[in-house]
């Protein structure tokens, strides 16, 4: 929202409709970025990329807010949010000498270790590093009222109807909107609220009385679990492994399958996600194919991205799914007439196959890690599932 207009907002405002009125027929140069410009975060970032490439740093194209520098045996990560920069080496002396330079490149000041970014706390073991959310789930829990509230087992409901639920509209969806909102960024650290949290998503249009209760149910299962978060392992091998899912026609009102999947380095949890596909399976099978194309990019893209960070995955990467017809599409060279209408995404995965990307495998459905992110479980399938995802609760608090 704008707030009230200073005197230097005004000055800036006048001269700029005086400037329009006498420079109309005029084009102008943008010699220095004006902070509010809709110009100012390109140029910003621009000075940024020129300061770093003049170091030696080169740019990731897998993501391009990360930059790594290689001399030998030093190396340095620099990872890019606006202007808050996360660094990291293997070489301290290399490391102060970069933070110097950048303090005569621009005014900045250096916050010391890694203890929070984002929201996100991280706290350091001989373990490894832990993330969580901890302060911003209690800011949840006491913005919605509910630090007094009896915790919850799980997430949301087993065999819920949230779909089809005709309940009276809320009054005041802006609050439903605003908690779910915050439920999606807290995804970030916790895998457990994928699933719940994109039902959830789903109707923040019209925000009925059932999907109220279902997201405050949410917040319940938060209330037990303030503290948990995941744990990447120091002694994690650097090698990837990808477990995929699909819940075949969940929605009611489109039928449309859900894909979940998740990636690990090693035992840690890197990635994971819950999205509905975008079209109509014909059979289980396709729903499967379809969630294990969906995989298979992000397993391209991480690979990619471990290989800027100096990290050369040679081996094909384990892929789990519980489907053995998808699998046996997947592995048959033969195009059959019932498989026409998804040519694009069979291509695609025999391809990663064929080059060696990917090396699928049947795994049993009740040891289907990512299941958890395609349907709502019982409380002890739900609870099984999490401590193999790689969630973490520490004994005491980060």
């Amino acid at each position: 929202m704008r707030g009230p207009l200073t005197n230097a907002n005004r000055v800036l405002r006048v001269s700029q409709s005086r400037f329009t009125s006498l420079y109309l027929d005029k084009v102008c140069r943008l010699r220095k970025s004006l902070y509010g410009l809709k110009q100012s975060p390109r140029c910003w970032f621009a000075k940024l990329v020129a300061v770093l490439k003049k170091y030696g740093f080169l740019q990731s194209y897998s993501d391009y807010s990360l930059f790594t520098y290689t001399k030998g045996e030093i190396q340095i990560n620099v990872l890019v949010y606006v202007d808050d920069l996360i660094i990291s080496g293997n070489d301290s002396a290399a490391l102060r000498v970069f933070k110097d330079y950048l303090c005569d490149c621009f005014h900045m000041k250096d916050l010391g270790s890694l203890k929070y970014f984002l929201g996100i706390e991280v706290a350091r073991s001989s373990s490894g590093l832990f993330l969580c959310q901890r302060k911003y789930t209690l800011d949840i829990i006491s913005e919605v009222g509910l630090l007094g509230a009896k915790p919850a087992d799980c997430p949301i409901e087993q065999n819920h109807k949230l779909g089809l639920a005709n309940g009276k509209l809320l009054s005041d969806p802006a609050s439903y909107r605003r908690l779910v909102g915050r439920l999606i960024y807290l995804v970030v650290t916790r895998p457990d609220l994928a699933y719940s949290v994109h039902i959830l998503s789903q109707f923040m249009q019209e925000p009925r009385t059932e999907h109220w209760e279902a997201a405050l149910r949410v917040v319940r299962y938060l209330k037990g679990t303030p503290c948990q978060g995941i744990l990447l392992r120091a002694d994690s091998e650097l090698t990837l492994q990808g477990w995929c899912d699909s819940d075949w026609a969940a929605c009611p009102i489109t039928r449309r399958s859900l894909t979940g999947w998740q990636v690990f380095l090693g035992n840690s949890p890197i990635s994971w996600k819950t999205k509905k596909q975008h079209t109509v399976s014909r059979s289980s099978a396709e729903a499967e194919y379809r969630s294990m194309a969906a995989i298979t990019c992000e397993l391209k893209w991480l690979k990619g991205l471990l290989l800027s960070l100096g990290v050369h995955h040679t081996k094909a990467i384990k892929l789990f799914c519980d489907s053995q017809s998808a699998l046996h599409i997947a592995k048959n060279p033969i195009f059959h007439e019932r498989t026409k209408h998804i040519e694009v995404d069979y291509h695609y995965v025999r391809d990663a196959i064929s080059d060696g990307l990917i090396d699928p495998s049947y795994v049993h459905t009740n040891t289907q890690l990512a299941d958890v992110f395609t349907k709502a479980l019982g409380r002890s399938q739900f609870e099984f599932l999490i401590r193999k995802l790689g969630v973490f609760t520490p004994t005491t608090p980060a």
